[in-house]
C-alpha cells in the first residue's frame, strides 16, 4: 500500500449509543481523558496480508492472547490531535497531516509496519464524522487518540508479524486544572526522559512509563509538571513529561531545545516558531542550560517561559521548584508573549484568526 492509497472501511454503528441528554451532561465539565465517544475504528496489519479489515465500530473491550508481544516487549506508539467545531459550524483538525507523518516516523523506530498517511487521515475523518455530536462547545474539543500495538501471540524477540491499529476519542475541555493559570514544573535531577540513540524523538508508551515516577514526585512537590535535563551532563533543558518547552527573553526573542533526536518533534512546537517568525520574533533552536535558566531569570533577562502541546496547546510556566531551590520567572503569572501566541494559534484552530499557513483541515 502506497502513501496515498485509500483503503475501504466497513461501518458498524453502535446499537447503545449514549442518550443526548446523557451525552450532554457529560459535556458540561469533561475535563480530559475521561469521557469517550460511541465509536472507534480499527485497522488490522499482517505480514501476509498487510493492512486490511478496517472497521468503524462501537467502542468495546480489546480482547488479546496473553502471549501478545505488546505485554512482553512493548511495540508500542500512539499520537494526539484534536476537533474543533469553529466559528462558521464547521468542524476541523489542526495540522493532521504531522501527526500521520510523525505516526510512520515513530512505527519505522520500533520496527513496526508504517500505515500510510492518508489511510490515517481517512481514519480520522471517518470517526468524527460519526461522532461529531461528542465535540464539546466552548473551548472543549474531541481529542483523537490513534494508536497501534503488536498482537502477534509470541515469545521471541522480533518485531511482531501482527499488528492492530486503533482510533479513540475523548470529549476534553482544559488540559490543566486552573485553566490560563501558570503552571509551576519540577526540575528532575535524579530521572531523565531519553538519551542519544534511544526513543526520545517517538510517541511511544515506554518514554511516558519512564517519566511517571519523576511526574509522581513532582506532584508530591506541589508542581503540575517535570521538566527534564540531558541525560549526558544533567544540566541541558529538554522537554517537560509531556510537552517542549520555550523560553522568552526582554528583547522578544525566544529559545527552544534542538531536535537532537533526544525530544519529540511537537507540531504545536513547530506552529509557534512559524507564528513567532512571522511576526518578526527572533527564534533560537539551541540548547539552554538549567544554570542559564536560574540566572537570566534573577536578572530579569528571561521575561516569560512556557510549554506547549496538543493537549495543553500553551501553557505559561511561572515558577521552577527544585532541590537548589525555586526559580521564579518574570512576575510568576506569565507574560504577553506567551498569551499573545496562544491566542492567535487557538484563534487559528477555531476559525477566528486567518489561516494563513494552511494548517487547518476541514472534515467534509
Amino acid at each position: 500500500m502506497n502513501a496515498h492509497q485509500k483503503i475501504a472501511f466497513s461501518c458498524s454503528p453502535t446499537s447503545k449509543p449514549v442518550g443526548a441528554d446523557a451525552r450532554a451532561d457529560l459535556l458540561k465539565d469533561p475535563g480530559f481523558g475521561r469521557v469517550f465517544t460511541d465509536h472507534m475504528v480499527t485497522i488490522r496489519w499482517t505480514k501476509d496480508r498487510g493492512w486490511h479489515d478496517a472497521q468503524v465500530r462501537a467502542r468495546e473491550p480489546i480482547s488479546l492472547d496473553p502471549a501478545a508481544a505488546v505485554l512482553h516487549y512493548g511495540q508500542e506508539i500512539f499520537e494526539g490531535l484534536k476537533a474543533y467545531t469553529r466559528a462558521d459550524g464547521s468542524i476541523a483538525l489542526f495540522r493532521p497531516e504531522q501527526n500521520a507523518r510523525r505516526f510512520r516516523a515513530s512505527a519505522a523506530r520500533l520496527a513496526m509496519p508504517e500505515l500510510p498517511e492518508s489511510v490515517f487521515l481517512q481514519a480520522v475523518d471517518e470517526l468524527v464524522k460519526i461522532d461529531s455530536a461528542w465535540i464539546p462547545g466552548d473551548e472543549g474539543s474531541l481529542y483523537l487518540r490513534p494508536f497501534m500495538f503488536a498482537t502477534e501471540a509470541f515469545l521471541g524477540v522480533r518485531p511482531s508479524y501482527e499488528y492492530l491499529f486503533v482510533l479513540i476519542a475523548s470529549s476534553v475541555g482544559a488540559y490543566f486544572k486552573g485553566g490560563a493559570k501558570a503552571v509551576t514544573v519540577w526540575l528532575s535531577d535524579r530521572y531523565t526522559r531519553a538519551a542519544e540513540g534511544g526513543t526520545g524523538a517517538v510517541k511511544c508508551g515506554g518514554n511516558y512509563a519512564a517519566s511517571l515516577l519523576a511526574q509522581a514526585e513532582a506532584i508530591e512537590h506541589g508542581c503540575d509538571q517535570v521538566v527534564f535535563l540531558d541525560a549526558a551532563e544533567h544540566r541541558w533543558i529538554e522537554e517537560l513529561g509531556g510537552m517542549n518547552v520555550f523560553f522568552v527573553f526582554d528583547d522578544g526573542s525566544l529559545t527552544t531545545p534542538p531536535l537532537s533526536g533526544t525530544i519529540l518533534p511537537g507540531i504545536t512546537r513547530d506552529s509557534i516558531i512559524t507564528l513567532a517568525r512571522g511576526e518578526g520574533r527572533t527564534v533560537r533552536e539551541a540548547r539552554y542550560s538549567i544554570e542559564q535558566w536560574r540566572a537570566d531569570a534573577a536578572s530579569g533577562k528571561l521575561r516569560e517561559a512556557f510549554a506547549c502541546g496538543t493537549a495543553a496547546v500553551v501553557s505559561a510556566i511561572g515558577r521552577i521548584k527544585s532541590a537548589n531551590g525555586d526559580i521564579v520567572i518574570g512576575d510568576g503569572d506569565g507574560g504577553p508573549i506567551t498569551a499573545a501566541l496562544k491566542a492567535k494559534l487557538v484563534g487559528i484552530q477555531r476559525g477566528d484568526v486567518a489561516d494563513a499557513e494552511g494548517w487547518v483541515r476541514k472534515i467534509a
